[in-house]
């Protein structure tokens, strides 16, 4: 569902963009067309959901970002975000509203392609231990994923935190191979 957060936002933001013609004057063929125009009378209602699918897509490209680290799709997105807020309640501009809607679009879109490239994984992780704060490079398997790691300095036994498949989502600087590649964790 996480990964899909910023698609479903946009999706949901231009559904709201097409049932409020009266903003989105291009729409109200479309709107009409698929019976969306009976939510007219509503359309207050429709601009807050548009605003809150806008900010639901945003927060989805941030949390892909984290996973991916490929910041321009979120730059797109909040520089979309940005112009529809200054639409809505700085200077109303259908030009602004639209470009934002389609800065969305398009950076939803962009998430999706850098989400399914096929970039290798790193696999350099340095692990901090907890305990005594020694960093120890690692090399990490790519079949497997490591519940126990001993700090070389302290000796202390590591294990994963709670919600965490490995010791190198939990405290390595780059998290395990399934984990960069969005698949299935190894837990």
């Amino acid at each position: 569902m996480i990964k899909s957060l910023d698609r479903f936002g946009s999706v949901g933001a231009l559904l709201a963009a097409v049932a409020a013609p009266c903003c989105f004057p291009l729409f109200a063929a479309l709107s009409m067309t698929i019976g969306l125009a009976t939510l007219g009378p509503y359309e207050q209602v429709v601009l807050y959901v548009l605003q809150a699918c806008a900010v639901l897509s945003l927060a989805g490209l941030a949390l892909a970002w984290r996973q991916h680290r490929r910041v321009a799709p979120l730059i797109i997105g909040a520089v979309a975000v940005a112009l529809l807020a200054y639409a809505l309640y700085v200077s109303y501009s259908a030009v602004m509203l639209y470009l934002g809607l389609a800065g969305l679009l398009i950076a939803s879109g962009w998430n999706w392609l850098v989400s399914r490239s096929g970039r290798a994984p790193i696999l350099q992780s340095i692990i901090t231990c907890p305990n005594c704060r020694h960093r120890g490079a690692e090399t990490m398997p790519t079949d497997a994923c490591l519940f126990f790691y001993d700090c070389s300095a302290c000796g202390i036994k590591l294990r994963p935190k709670p919600g965490d498949c490995c010791v190198f989502c939990s405290y390595g600087s780059v998290p395990c191979p399934p984990v960069q590649t969005g698949s299935a964790c190894c837990a």
